[in-house]
């Protein structure tokens, strides 16, 4: 019970603590470029014909635009399975929505946190699986990795988005992002550990896969959004989350080497 009880504490004060410090990244770096977005996308509805068919078009534009900063602030790390969750709840919601300011930055903190603390307790379990994050330093090579997994993988086939851009089937999204997620995991576990050459030739093999198959994509690229904007959106989103991922690596190296003992699991900073 005192191992579970550390492997809880530790995720949750790390996701705490890295959770914050990407809202505030996210509060600078892409907050704002994601209202310039919106102003793109809502000057393309005003232009818009005003017909029937048009207008149906034009709501589902708007669904999905709010999806996506929904997505920018919800998920951390750029990642596309809460992108794509995101987006699915953003079409098929007619209810009650945040209002914009304190009501829906305070929902994004809090989705931030949350998140951040289910990445942290993915992150402690399975390095505990593997010997433990022994010192802060080792914490740093996990949070790559989970960067690697989370991020730069799927991102190279599924770039962060902004409201107004196109997209795939949100389905086939979800399902190339998962498999390329588990194959980015399971190709570095092999170079990690494996202790035969052939291992690494399969881990290799595992991680090119999926971008060898290819992402889905729109059938077209079409944006009132303009290119530099989204350069600089994935530029801060891809760096954000880097920054978030050795954060929280580093948390959990620091804490588990106050809080819990690699030999026997006991806490070493029980109250005196």
């Amino acid at each position: 019970m005192s191992i579970f009880r550390n492997v809880v504490f530790v995720a949750a004060l790390a996701g705490l603590v890295a959770g914050l410090a990407m809202s505030a990244m996210q509060f600078f770096a892409t907050t704002p470029l994601i209202v310039a977005a919106e102003e793109y996308e809502g000057m393309e509805v005003a232009a818009a014909p005003t017909a029937a068919p048009t207008a149906g078009a034009v709501s589902h534009s708007h669904d999905h635009g709010h999806s996506h900063e929904h997505d920018d602030h919800g998920h951390a790390h750029a990642s596309d399975d809460a992108h794509a969750h995101d987006e699915d709840h953003g079409h098929a919601h007619d209810g009650w929505m945040p209002e914009d300011g304190f009501q829906r930055e305070s929902l994004t903190v809090l989705a931030n946190v949350v998140t951040a603390i289910g990445f942290g307790l993915v992150l402690v379990v399975v390095s505990e699986l593997a010997g433990g994050i022994q010192s802060w330093r080792q914490g740093l090579y996990w949070g790559f990795a989970g960067f690697a997994v989370f991020t730069l993988a799927p991102g190279l086939g599924l770039p962060p988005e902004l409201p107004g851009m196109p997209a795939a089937d949100l389905v086939a999204r979800q399902a190339w992002w998962i498999a390329t997620v588990a194959a980015t995991a399971g190709g570095l576990a092999l170079i990690a550990f494996g202790k035969r050459a052939v291992f690494a030739v399969v881990g290799v093999a595992l991680i090119v896969a999926p971008h060898i198959v290819g992402a889905p994509q729109p059938e077209s690229h079409a944006s009132p959004v303009p290119v530099e904007l989204h350069n600089q959106f994935v530029t801060a989103v891809t760096l954000t989350s880097l920054v978030f991922w050795l954060m929280l690596g580093t948390m959990v190296g620091t804490l588990r080497d106050r809080f819990a003992d690699p030999e026997s699991g006991a806490e070493q900073g029980s109250v005196a």
